[in-house]
């Protein structure tokens, strides 16, 4: 039978946006490994492998550390509803656009929402979460730890400290994190940490690592109402990543080899080794940006080395140099998300996309794409900045 489609014919892009990132051509020939059953004695196996090496990157020793099926807000969902029940006090820091969605996410499961505010662009102030703790007591505070749409990087023991010393839970979200820069929740002392896998595990997006603590896990079993997600229930999943093996969804098989194989990666790097890559290549795409006359939006000290946002010069169009990168260089970069839609560039260096030539090839389309929109700068200023900042 005749059809007008053909064959899959894609570009091969750089992926220097938000996420997804590059995916390593392991991760790729892993997704290829014949399938096998999701009960499987391998399988089994695997999923044990992935828990162990989830602990590693995770830099825990909480016993539910696991994969869950869907993408970072799946995650962000599950954190939420596992532990919301309908009344409850939440605190949630919003200085972004997924500040904004734990705010959404949370309201909608019954949540007595209280917002701790900050510019975006801006931290959370600690202090200000202490000081809502105080006010009136809270069940949970919910923060981003990466900000994606700004770069911001929060510093979360303070919050957790304050957490502690009002009895509240603390859920972080790692999505733009994990993999690029220290993610410790053991040592700051959050309850539960989530994540996706596409951006700094450089794997396909489709799963969502979390890590919930003992503290955490008690607070579900004196739920007054059964979580209002059945597919979300960590109640439920942890029978089948546990020793049960108690049957609940058929696991996403081929993801669960990619990220093994992800994981594998970043353990063959170490962890220090792998936040420096990115920290080093971060400080020079900052370097870089600013010898061509570009600001960055975060302050120095609290910028995420996964992901700068650049705030665009006035007069100079957003989604023309975007489309110039692209069309030109087969390279990806982020537009702004809601209150900065058209006012920032988002760069991202994560996983496999973080390497010297991508930030050489960012800083040199970016050039030659702000030269034709009348903007001036010194001739390969930004590399030069760039080379100069890594030597």
């Amino acid at each position: 039978m005749e059809h007008g489609h053909g064959d899959l014919n894609l570009p091969v892009r750089t992926l220097l946006g938000p996420g997804p990132s590059n995916v390593h051509p392991r991760v790729l020939r892993a997704m290829a490994t014949p399938m096998i059953g999701h009960l499987d004695p391998k399988f089994l196996e695997l999923m044990d492998e992935t828990m162990e090496l989830l602990r590693f990157v995770f830099q825990t020793q909480n016993a539910i550390t696991l994969a869950l099926p869907g993408t970072g807000s799946a995650g962000m969902e599950a954190a939420l509803v596992n532990f919301i029940e309908p009344g409850d006090g939440v605190i949630a820091g919003v200085n972004g656009y997924f500040g904004e969605r734990l705010c959404e996410m949370a309201s909608r499961h019954g949540a007595e929402i209280r917002r701790v505010e900050a510019a975006w662009g801006e931290i959370i102030d600690p202090d200000q979460v202490e000081r809502a703790l105080a006010q009136r007591r809270a069940k949970l505070v919910a923060v981003v730890h990466a900000e994606t749409s700004t770069g911001v990087l929060q510093p979360i023991r303070p919050i957790a400290e304050a957490c502690q010393r009002h009895g509240a839970l603390l859920v972080v979200d790692a999505v733009t994190s994990l993999g690029g820069a220290p993610v410790a929740p053991d040592e700051w002392g959050a309850d539960v940490s989530f994540s996706c896998t596409q951006k700094g595990l450089s794997c396909p997006p489709g799963l969502a690592p979390i890590t919930v603590s003992d503290r955490a896990v008690a607070v579900t079993g004196s739920r007054r109402s059964p979580v209002q997600s059945w597919y979300l229930d960590l109640s439920l999943i942890t029978r089948y990543w546990g020793r049960d093996r108690v049957y609940h969804h058929t696991a996403p098989i081929t993801m669960l080899y990619a990220l093994h194989e992800a994981l594998h990666l970043v353990a063959e790097e170490g962890l220090t080794a792998r936040w420096e890559r990115h920290q080093r290549l971060s400080n020079a795409l900052v370097s870089g940006l600013t010898a061509l006359g570009l600001q960055i939006l975060a302050p120095e000290g609290y910028r995420a080395a996964t992901l700068t946002v650049v705030k665009i010069p006035q007069g100079i169009p957003d989604i023309e140099v975007r489309k110039a990168l692209l069309s030109e260089h087969n390279l990806e970069i982020g537009g702004g998300l809601g209150a900065l839609k058209g006012r920032v560039w988002r760069i991202g260096l994560m996983g496999e996309s973080c390497s010297q030539a991508n930030v050489l090839l960012v800083l040199s389309a970016l050039e030659s794409a702000l030269a034709r929109q009348g903007w001036r700068c010194g001739k390969g200023a930004g590399v030069l900045a760039a080379i100069e900042a890594l030597a």
